[in-house]
Order: structure tokens, then C-alpha cells, then sequence
């Protein structure tokens, strides 16, 4: 088709007919909404899921579990395979376009980890390719620390290290992401409090019907996954 040959009103109409489109799958496939906020991303696209890759397979239980089809999801892979980015980066920035009055708790092995991506998530929210997927979200004025924050929708996001304090707060998604170190994977005292902290803390404030997401390199058969 030669475009020159087209009226102008016509290619237009389809180029906002098609930038509608492509702001509708992001909205309803996690792996739609990478690619829009995330230009660079590159991964082995299949048509089928037999030829998935590995990140279009994750993208598609963390889809699901948006949308309430899975209650539980353990992720276990090596380092370097984007299962942070995915679980503990843009999924929370995801639901909460999708979901905006949720609360997530995103729990790392460390505070500090878990306010970095606290922050990374902020931030994304704050930026303009988020806009373009969901316009009508934005942080509340009077909460915007990093690993503390609220949305204009009343939604929560809450970050803690294995260990911290998280008395009186829910998750309706609790994003656990390496709760082991290396260092600490020899000493079954460490592996035994990061259980327990576990089963006394986060587990506990769960909501009902609430949706867990656990994503670790395991390093031992006793971690937390086992």
C-alpha cells in the first residue's frame, strides 16, 4: 500500500486506533506492559506456549496471578534472569494500575534491597510510559517515601528486609524476592529464622483471598522454597 495515496485523516484514525490497541494489551498482559515501559527489553518470543521462552512464561503466571487464577507462585532460577526486574520492579508497578487500591508487601533479604526497589517502582509510576498504560495513577502527596508510599487510589506499598518490623500492615500480594543470602546459606540457625520470620510475619498479613509470589536462587535444599 502506498501510504502517500492515503488521506491523512484515515492514517490518523488507525495510528490512534493502534496506540489504543497496544495501551489495552498492556493493560491485560504483563509482558505487553514490559515491552511498553521498557523499550530496550529483548526476549524469545513464541506464538505457542510450548516456544516460549523463559521470560514470556514467568510474564504469563504473574498475568495470571493478577488476575486471580494463582494464589501461589514460586519462581526458582538463577541469578541474572530478569525474575527481579519482573517480580519485584514492574509487576507491583503492573497491579497497581490494574488494582490501584491493593497493598503489596515486597520483602528481600535485606531492607535495604527492598527500598531500592521500593524506589525503582516509585519512580516508574512517576514516568511517562507508565502515563501512557494507566493515566489515572499517581502517589499521594503526603506518602512517597521509598519503600512506604501510597497511591491517589489508596493502594499501599510497603518494603522490609527478612527480620524487619511489618506489625499492622496487609498484603493483598506478598512479593517475597531472595530471602537468602550466600553468606548465610551454611548456617542452619539463619536458615531456620528467615522460616519462622516468615510464618509469624508476612504469612500472617495476608488478606483474604491474598496472593503470594516467592522468586529465589536456590542455594540450598532447606531454603525457603524446600
Amino acid at each position: 500500500m502506498d501510504l502517500e495515496l492515503v488521506p491523512r485523516e484515515k492514517l490518523e484514525k488507525t495510528a490512534k486506533l493502534l496506540k489504543a490497541q497496544k495501551i489495552l494489551l498492556a493493560r491485560e498482559n504483563f509482558i505487553y506492559f514490559v515491552k511498553q515501559v521498557w523499550p530496550d527489553f529483548i526476549y524469545r518470543e513464541g506464538k505457542e506456549p510450548s516456544t516460549w521462552g523463559h521470560h514470556q512464561i514467568i510474564a504469563d503466571k504473574l498475568t495470571q496471578v493478577a488476575q486471580g487464577k494463582i494464589k501461589r507462585l514460586i519462581v526458582n532460577m538463577p541469578p541474572r534472569h530478569t525474575k527481579s526486574e519482573f517480580a519485584s520492579y514492574l509487576f507491583p508497578a503492573w497491579i497497581m494500575g490494574l488494582l490501584p487500591k491493593s497493598k503489596i508487601m515486597q520483602v528481600s533479604h535485606n531492607a535495604e534491597l527492598s527500598f531500592r526497589f521500593g524506589r525503582k517502582v516509585r519512580n516508574l509510576i512517576q514516568g511517562e510510559e507508565y502515563k501512557k498504560v494507566f493515566n489515572n495513577l499517581d502517589l499521594s502527596e503526603d506518602s512517597k517515601a521509598a519503600g512506604r508510599w501510597e497511591t491517589n487510589h489508596g493502594g499501599e506499598y510497603f518494603a522490609a528486609g527478612v527480620g524487619g518490623a511489618i506489625t499492622g500492615r496487609g498484603a493483598d500480594f506478598l512479593i517475597i524476592d531472595d530471602p537468602h543470602t550466600e553468606q548465610n546459606i551454611m548456617s542452619e540457625n539463619a536458615m531456620e529464622k528467615t522460616y519462622d520470620w516468615y510464618v509469624s510475619g508476612p504469612r500472617q498479613r495476608l488478606q483474604p483471598g491474598g496472593a503470594i509470589v516467592v522468586v529465589m536462587t536456590r542455594w540450598a535444599t532447606n531454603d525457603l522454597t524446600g
